[in-house]
């Protein structure tokens, strides 16, 4: 059976996110000195997101070499969901630390500091053009990627992130609203926390074997059904691996006493269903005859 396989060169994959890690731990260096010498919380806030993407990069470095090593007699799947869980860690990180920005922003607001703007300003823009590069890096192998969408999101925030502390910074130069740097920092963590949930709950969704949001079961079951052999099709399991990899297990009520090899011809026929039409590329079938079990599509183990 045919299998999907992720085309692109690992090596540029892995070179880019290194790419990326060193210009975010200058960044971040950078806008925490900056920070503490400007007094600028949304800054300071920029800088510990940017300490997060540093971190969340690192994951997905890790999860990328891993992803890639070969499976084994302990390991059968070989290290194939590094990446969804690097997607999860990353994305409840970026949660967790919206939830504190929140909290920050709102101890300043009710005791305002006047901010050197001029710092926060210049720091802002090469915030934006770092993590504007960064972005471009990475925005291809995103597409198809929880790892890379991780990381592309983690940057792509943080750039936008940058802008709104520019803007903030330009309004403190030149109008004294020392107050839009704490909402600034609200509105900066609202928007991870807008990015991150959707990316933590189809993580979430992978590593709890749930079943793709577009597989219908029932559509499923009347498709392989209309084969004239097949009787009944029941006790069934769909989940994703990864994201180039979906599975299924099923059984299989067959109305005659069939032979291997006309079984091989049904399944290869089902294979084919299954991959064109649901995207389904693991096929594992137990086939069965006058078997007394449950019949129903789902059945507990």
């Amino acid at each position: 059976m045919s299998h999907s396989h992720d085309h692109h060169h690992p090596d540029v994959k892995g070179r880019n996110l290194l790419i990326t890690i060193i210009l975010n731990v200058i960044i971040t260096a950078a806008q925490i000195v900056g920070g503490i010498l400007s007094g600028s919380l949304s800054l300071l806030s920029d800088a510990l997101h940017n300490f997060s993407d540093v971190v969340s990069l690192i994951i997905s470095f890790v999860a990328d070499k891993y992803s890639k090593k070969e499976a084994s007699f302990n390991k059968t799947f070989g290290y194939k969901r590094a990446e969804i869980i690097a997607a999860f860690v990353n994305a409840a990180s970026l949660l967790v630390i919206a939830v504190y920005l929140i909290y920050e922003a709102i101890e300043r607001f009710f005791n305002p500091q006047v901010i050197e703007s001029g710092l926060v300003i210049w720091l802002a823009v090469i915030a934006i053009a770092a993590n504007g590069f960064s972005v471009l890096l990475i925005r291809k192998n995103a597409k198809d990627n929880m790892n890379m969408r991780s990381a592309y999101l983690h940057l792509f925030t943080d750039m936008s992130a940058s802008v709104a502390v520019l803007i903030g910074g330009l309004l403190m130069k030149y109008f004294g609203w020392y107050w839009v740097d704490s909402l600034l920092t609200v509105l900066i963590a609202l928007y991870l926390i807008f990015m991150g949930y959707d990316l933590l709950k189809s993580s979430f969704k992978v590593l709890m074997l749930f079943t793709p949001d577009d597989i219908n079961l029932e559509k499923l079951r009347e498709r392989i059904s209309e084969d004239s052999a097949v009787k009944n099709v029941h006790h069934i399991h769909i989940w994703q691996l990864n994201e180039q990899e979906i599975h299924l297990e099923a059984h299989v009520d067959f109305y005659e006493d069939l032979s291997l090899s006309k079984f091989d011809v049904i399944l290869d026929r089902m294979e084919l269903i299954l991959k064109d039409e649901f995207g389904i590329n693991h096929v594992n079938i137990q086939p069965e005859y006058q078997k007394d079990d449950a019949k129903d599509i789902i059945v507990q183990d």
